[in-house]
């Protein structure tokens, strides 16, 4: 099955006006379209490429995001998602080039990136003791010189990043006492001092109950539509893509097989030739928004 036909072909919806979500997408459309002719992009890949002991990680992944874009990024395990963004970050060696904000990723003293791009890992057991306000006060590392104390204005993007995620309640806590939401939560409001413009998110609603994910996710649309962050998120989920993102991109072993609206992801032959495996979708009652469900007998 040809995935790249399938995305061209894709159906767009006729009547947007009687569809809240479709009249989403029509506007996500025009707005991305307004950003390619207004301005350059944050972020343009070439042709990227990663090798691990022969085996292709990623093959030639082009794409462009533009400022204040949000970027789902999905496809099954294995797709090379979380490897994606570690070359995005710089943090593994990469064939192609990646440009940020005009200039060649590869030119960036460390410092530097660090205050255009802000990398939230996935979530993981190790053992950190610090409190919340000190593991967050490490976003403005590159803001400070070696040994020197935070500034006020180092001290009041700390405050203003525990308000915004809801943290401040719990600035004095270990951070190795925290539940799983509230470190990533926690993760999250490091990067929102660290003040960049881009935010990088590996899997940021893994592993957390219902209640969590939906305040993470708040987190994040937040911070997208009031600080204008550009995000690009790596995500299973891909109804929360769906409900989101301005834009979905979907890899399969190492390649871009779909890259648009959110909406023409969600076809029941797309996500199964994505997945390789049956989809059933359902409309969201809210939005009508298409929406992957379990399989039933």
């Amino acid at each position: 099955m040809n995935i790249s036909t399938m995305q061209n072909d894709a159906p767009s919806n006729p009547d947007s006006s009687s569809n809240p979500a479709a009249s989403r997408d029509a506007a996500q459309s025009q707005g991305s379209a307004a950003k390619v002719e207004s301005s350059a992009p944050v972020l343009a890949v070439d042709q990227l490429s990663f090798w691990i002991e022969g085996k292709p990680i990623l093959h030639r992944v082009s794409f462009r995001v533009f400022r204040g874009e949000y970027l789902a990024i999905v496809g099954p395990n294995g797709a090379g998602k979380t490897t994606l963004l570690k070359c995005l970050d710089r943090l593994l060696p990469y064939s192609g080039r990646i440009e940020l904000f005009g200039q060649s990723l590869a030119q960036y003293r460390r410092r530097e990136l660090a205050k255009r791009v802000g990398y939230v890992p996935q979530i993981d057991g190790r053992t950190l003791p610090l409190s919340v306000e000190e593991f967050v006060g490490l976003g403005r590392y590159p803001f400070l010189n070696a040994f020197a104390a935070m500034s006020a204005e180092d001290r009041a993007a700390v405050r203003q990043a525990l308000e915004e995620t809801g943290m401040t309640a719990l600035a004095d806590r270990a951070i190795d006492t925290l539940s799983g939401g509230e470190r990533q939560k926690a993760m999250i409001a490091a990067a929102l001092a660290q003040g960049a413009d881009v935010l990088l998110l590996d899997e940021p609603t893994t592993f957390l109950d219902f209640r969590h994910q939906s305040e993470i996710r708040a987190l994040l649309r937040r911070a997208h539509r009031q600080r204008g962050t550009t995000i690009l998120a790596v995500t299973h989920d891909v109804n929360a893509a769906a409900l989101d993102a301005d834009r979905a991109l979907a890899l399969r072993e190492g390649e871009v097989v779909f890259d648009g609206p959110p909406r023409q992801l969600m076809q029941p032959e797309l996500l199964q030739a994505i997945y390789r495996t049956p989809v059933a979708l359902a409309a969201h009652p809210r939005n009508g928004m298409p929406m992957v469900v379990p399989e039933a007998e």
